[in-house]
């Protein structure tokens, strides 16, 4: 009966305070947002361009295959496959599960089981000793029990224990919060690591068909150059001109063919950056990243990359949401919270329910014997009374530690906003670079071709044609350019915007 009622009480302690867990509850973080992308803007306002525009609603959410290039798609899904900083981040993601089970595994009662057969002998001198010396004269034959006592005897000892500590003050439940907490950091910096690669994948393959569409101009130059020498050859040698001329345009000629080493260069690179984030070796996907064959005998066709799709922002403060960093900072504030419950339930006494049962013999012909058996059971309390200040010493670290993840969750905020207005507005100005470039080309092709006729007509010397050609291949080389770097621009808009955009539309095509 008594120890109906002590189980009966702890039950009903277990009751009344099972739902106390001491310690602060972690709040949502509130994610400061401008009310449109006009207000947090930094430089000049010709930057605020048409895609700083709301969404329309119900558009489903967007992914890289918005830019409709099926290569592009293939190297993202080679990457999400093969990366090894993604291996690296969903094996620290997988442990980040395995910590948790472990934190919710304290909830359940803990057994044990046990068996050993020992080889024991009693010392002669010993507490056995002492009690027959104690009983005096009434211990008949002393010396004779001493030696019996003292005999090696084989002890056979078998049976299993259970305990189970009562959650009082929610120390093991703010454990499996902060675990909790943990994985979701863990699973946003996994799907931070597969953003990253991902983007670098996209910037790579955009940098290195830039590289090949420049080599394509460059190649066409040169055969135009080659063409123009000729002519101006001959003309030399009809003595229509001094011979100073074929020797400007050789120049010209070895200027464009000394920039084939550094565009080969180029591409060699981007192909390799490629690779490494696929997970191959070098050269493995020469062949894929070739370049394509389409308009290969009109150099105008290169200046232009593919459309590139529409992108409309949405609300800032949905933007915001969707990125995985401000994702982690708040799950690591959450955890950092959950901690400081942890560290003051150590400050308040433990109580654990305990039981036991077994078998204990010196023999072993009577161990399996009803009145072998031994057990235990009933609750035990550790109460903490002095430690010299460790576990409030502890507390406080918590408190900072939650303190100092309230100011980097703040920090990723501000960041996060920084960089999209940064990639925004490089964007922004990209295309409008871009504009201003085609008409500088379609200018300078203009140029060139009155340059030829009043040059071919004897109005004027070599010298205007050849700087009229100048102006033109670098005008060519500036278009290409502006087109990589606009397509790389958008990569770094959907890098800062934590992904493709839900208002995203394919390029068409």
């Amino acid at each position: 009966m008594p120890a109906s009622r002590t189980l009966f009480a702890c039950s009903t302690l277990v009751f009344l305070l099972g739902g106390c867990a001491v310690g602060p509850d972690h709040r949502p973080a509130e994610v400061q947002a401008p009310a449109d992308w006009a207000a947090w803007h930094g430089g000049s306002t010709a930057l605020l361009g048409a895609e700083r525009r709301a969404a329309p609603a119900g558009v489903a959410s967007g992914d890289w295959k918005a830019f409709g290039d099926p290569l592009l798609d293939r190297l993202q899904a080679l990457a999400l496959a093969a990366n090894y900083d993604l291996q690296t981040s969903a094996l620290r993601f997988a442990q980040s599960r395995v910590q948790r089970t472990a934190a919710a595994a304290q909830q359940a009662p803990q057994l044990n089981a046990s068996g050993s057969v020992n080889r024991q002998r009693q010392s002669e001198s010993g507490a056995a000793t002492r009690m027959i010396d104690a009983l005096g004269s009434s211990v008949a034959n002393r010396d004779q029990l001493i030696r019996t006592l003292s005999e090696p005897y084989n002890l056979y000892q078998a049976g299993f224990d259970a305990s189970w500590e009562i959650d009082l003050w929610g120390r093991v439940r703010r454990s499996i919060e902060a675990a909790d907490a943990d994985a979701g950091a863990s699973a946003a910096l996994l799907q931070q690591a597969q953003l990253s690669v991902q983007a670098e994948v996209a910037r790579s393959y955009f940098e290195l068909r830039g590289a090949q569409r420049e080599l394509r101009v460059a190649h066409a130059d040169i055969a135009a150059a080659a063409e123009s020498l000729e002519l101006v050859q001959a003309r030399a040698d009809g003595g229509l001109v001094t011979d100073l001329d074929p020797t400007r345009q050789r120049t010209q000629l070895a200027e464009l063919k000394a920039r084939i080493p550094v565009l080969q260069q180029q591409e060699a690179q981007a192909m390799n950056q490629i690779t490494l984030l696929t997970g191959a070796s070098p050269g493995t996907l020469n062949t894929e990243l070739a370049p394509p064959s389409e308009g290969a005998g009109n150099p105008l066709e290169a200046l232009q990359a593919p459309p590139l799709p529409e992108l409309a922002l949405g609300l800032p403060g949905d933007v915001v949401r969707r990125r995985p960093d401000i994702a982690a900072a708040e799950a690591q504030l959450h955890a950092a919270t959950a901690r400081i419950g942890v560290a003051v339930a150590d400050l308040y006494p433990r109580v654990t329910l305990g039981a036991g049962f077994g078998y204990e013999s010196a023999g072993s012909e009577r161990f399996g014997e009803w009145g072998s058996r031994q057990w235990h059971v009933g609750p035990s309390i550790s109460l903490p009374i002095f430690d010299n200040g460790r576990r409030r010493s502890t507390v406080n670290l918590r408190e900072l530690q939650q303190q100092e993840a309230a100011v980097a969750f703040q920090q990723t905020v501000l960041k996060a906003w920084h960089e999209i207005d940064s990639a925004l507005s490089a964007y922004a100005a990209e295309r409008q670079r871009h504009a201003e470039l085609a008409e500088r080309e379609r200018s300078s092709r203009d140029a060139l071709t009155l340059a030829h006729a009043r040059y071919a007509n004897g109005l004027t010397d070599f010298g205007v044609e050849l700087d009229a050609r100048r102006a033109l291949l670098q005008a060519r080389r500036d278009q290409v350019q502006s087109t990589s770097r606009m397509a790389v621009g958008m990569v770094a808009v959907y890098k800062a915007l934590g992904g493709v955009p839900p208002a995203v539309a394919a390029a068409p095509g």
